[in-house]
């Protein structure tokens, strides 16, 4: 993609005169301000349905989004985020928009968790990416506590489904968010990990840290 200021051959020239933005920098506190206005006027406009943030973790960055509901999202870097944003434009409202303080309450408390200090979430959820079976499934999750595990098998029994052990492993695997609604307690019959929407490394990490405590 060429930038449009220096025509198609990216020569200053070509636009009639030299690119002159090098020299009116812009400091990152006055573009906090106005990102922050930004959203403001958004919101008060009623065009941000969807707004999101990114965060560092012992389990790599983290996505978070968040509509007037709740949180509807939390995504791993190996989801690819730009893809993640894709679909929350497409599945919950093209409205999104970049706005951290929104998200702060859930980074808090995501930073408890990480620290050995919160062992439930009480951040309103919104589970507008799931249904059916799916949405049933993990609804229920939270109920698994801290430190407990539970097989697929028996996660498909507590929702009435006995038989639907694939089916719980595939509402697990497309959890839209990880770690707040613990699907990474879930586990093959024979104890064994399984697999997980953040890799097996990232599995291992929060059944570690929950052990620990």
């Amino acid at each position: 993609m060429t930038d449009s200021r220096h025509g198609a051959g990216g020569d200053p020239a070509d636009n009639g005169g030299p690119d002159l933005t090098a020299l009116f920098p812009i400091s990152d506190s006055a573009l906090a301000r106005l990102q922050a206005e930004l959203v403001a006027r958004a919101q008060d406009a009623g065009l941000l349905d969807v707004a999101y943030r990114t965060i560092d973790s012992p389990v790599g960055p983290l996505l978070l989004a968040t509509t007037e509901k709740g949180l509807v999202r939390v995504a791993f870097e190996r989801e690819d985020f730009d893809d993640v944003l894709a679909t929350l434009a497409a599945k919950v409202s093209p409205r999104v928009l970049a706005a951290p303080r929104r998200l702060d309450p859930v980074a808090a408390e995501l930073d408890e968790y990480f620290a050995g200090a919160r062992e439930a979430f009480d951040v309103p959820l919104d589970h507008a990416l799931s249904s059916g079976f799916r949405r049933v499934v993990q609804q229920y999750l939270p109920h698994i506590g801290y430190g407990h595990t539970c097989s697929y098998g028996e996660v498909a029994e507590f929702v009435g489904n006995p038989k639907a052990v694939r089916a719980v492993g595939t509402a697990c695997a497309t959890n839209p968010l990880p770690i707040v609604v613990p699907c990474h307690r879930v586990l093959r019959a024979d104890g064994s990990p399984g697999g997980y929407i953040g890799g097996s490394a990232a599995k291992t990490t929060l059944l570690t840290l929950e052990r620990g405590k």
